[in-house]
């Protein structure tokens, strides 16, 4: 799941806003919700019972947000002086190997009180192992339902284990004086990829090594998919557990990508991508496309006119949503948002101030809050306004604050199941989408081995339940 308070702080808090997002690809104050807590379970004294207890909090923190992340946790020990929290960094910088870190420390049995995981999947692997407690009963204690509070809530059956720490979301950048060039409005949630389609047709301009193309499309698999990675629960497996690659969106969207770069002419071929190593924000921020796919951790790129240098103000839409008949299976008219998520350790010995200080990072409006909360109730325009503070001329600040706010936009909670073989399967859609632009195979061939490779996959290692 990059800008001073003024100037200095913006570019500080946008650094850790990209750092922190790329590494998991995210109303009132909760604080009163967490330091009031009650709720007791387990086996331990409580933190209410008068002595000091003591509680660890894992991640992966580098250097520059392990300055928030302390700063935090202070606030916490300030309003919850029997609990003390010492912060432990398994593998700065790194989410995955910091994952292996923790199994390590589980299987040799030490107490894990709160930890801050990457993704759902994450979270979902370890419960399924028994490795992490279940929420249910402080849940029921404080009277919470998980899904007014979060965004997305993983469960396993009908327990929850996890607390949404951060929110990350997709988004279209578009350069606002190309659209007013062009006569084009700044598109609203319900504008498909036809529509997409038609805006990059009206934005291209010039020719040869001056052309400016109407939309640019990065080597990721989300730039293969785009309906199935940001409109569905997971991008890889259906509720019932089969591959989601069969879906009738990969038909939609691979010609889609193919009729915009050969007939079109309005993206930029994938074989040139491939070839060149190419920067998605310098391909936008250096006028090479007039559009581009991409997420908010990019929302301090626009004002950052010292890395990405240019003059044009940067516009935001949502994610174009699939046209009619184009839909994908189980469709909600929602997008997915991901982000980290903090967890307690089954074998906690202090589950209540363990629940607490859960709470308490999931939910405070914190001044040393750097990135975008999963709290529905969390003021994240506040935030907002801290990463753009000063450079607000750079950008469209309705239709910022209007595709990151808007309550017509909404949410998927979490995904019933989930493929414990992704990144097999991300080679398996590679791959197809190769053989499909640039080797011409037919679609209905491509996507029946497709198909069929991530099946086997799925029979072979299984999915989270």
């Amino acid at each position: 799941m990059k800008q001073k308070v003024k100037q200095r702080l913006s570019m500080f808090l946008g650094m850790i806003l990209a750092v922190s997002l790329i590494l998991s690809g995210c109303g009132n104050s909760g604080n009163s919700g967490s330091s009031d807590s009650s709720a007791s379970g387990g086996n331990e004294g409580g933190a209410d019972s008068g002595k000091q207890v003591t509680i660890k909090y894992y991640n992966w923190d580098n250097e520059a947000q392990a300055v928030g992340t302390d700063a935090m946790l202070q606030e916490f020990m300030t309003q919850n002086p029997d609990i003390k929290v010492e912060h432990v960094v398994l593998v700065p910088g790194d989410s995955v190997e910091m994952l292996k870190k923790l199994d390590f420390l589980i299987s040799s049995g030490e107490a894990i009180d709160v930890v801050q995981m990457p993704s759902v999947g994450a979270v979902l692997e370890r419960a399924t192992r028994g490795a992490l407690a279940p929420l249910n009963e402080f849940y029921e204690k404080e009277k919470l339902v998980p899904e007014d509070e979060y965004y997305v809530n993983p469960k396993v059956g009908d327990k929850y284990y996890g607390m949404q720490y951060t929110k990350s979301v997709n988004y279209v950048m578009l350069n606002k004086d190309a659209l007013d060039e062009a006569g084009l409005e700044v598109p609203k949630f319900g504008w498909t990829w036809d529509d997409y389609r038609e805006y990059a047709k009206k934005l291209n301009k010039g020719e040869g090594v001056d052309k400016r193309y109407g939309t640019y499309f990065h080597t990721w698999e989300l730039y293969m998919n785009a309906p199935a990675q940001t409109m569905m629960k997971d991008p890889f497996l259906y509720d019932d557990g089969t591959t989601i690659l069969s879906d009738p969106t990969y038909k939609y969207f691979f010609q889609l990508r193919k009729d915009m770069e050969t007939v079109d002419k309005s993206a930029k071929p994938y074989a040139d991508v491939l070839a060149a190593k190419l920067n998605y924000r310098t391909e936008f921020f250096n006028e090479e496309a007039a559009m581009i796919l991409t997420g908010n951790w990019t929302i301090a790129d626009p004002g950052n006119t010292e890395q990405y240098p240019h003059d044009f103000k940067t516009a935001f839409a949502p994610v174009p949503v699939p046209p009619k008949g184009s839909e994908p299976k189980g469709y909600e008219g929602k997008y997915f948002t991901s982000g980290s998520q903090v967890a307690m350790g089954a074998n906690s010995e202090n589950k209540e101030a363990a629940f607490k200080l859960m709470r308490f990072m999931s939910t405070a409006d914190s001044d040393n809050r750097p990135e975008f909360s999963g709290y529905k109730k969390a003021n994240n325009e506040e935030l907002l306004n801290k990463l753009v503070a000063g450079k607000e001329n750079m950008y469209d600040m309705d239709s910022l604050k209007y595709t990151l706010f808007d309550d017509e936009i909404q949410y998927l909670d979490a995904p019933e199941v989930m493929a414990t073989v992704t990144s097999e399967v991300t080679k398996v859609i590679d791959d197809g989408f190769s053989r499909f632009m640039l080797n011409n195979e037919p679609i209905e061939d491509v996507q029946k081995w497709m198909v069929d490779e991530a099946t086997k996959l799925i029979n072979e290692k299984g999915v989270i339940k």
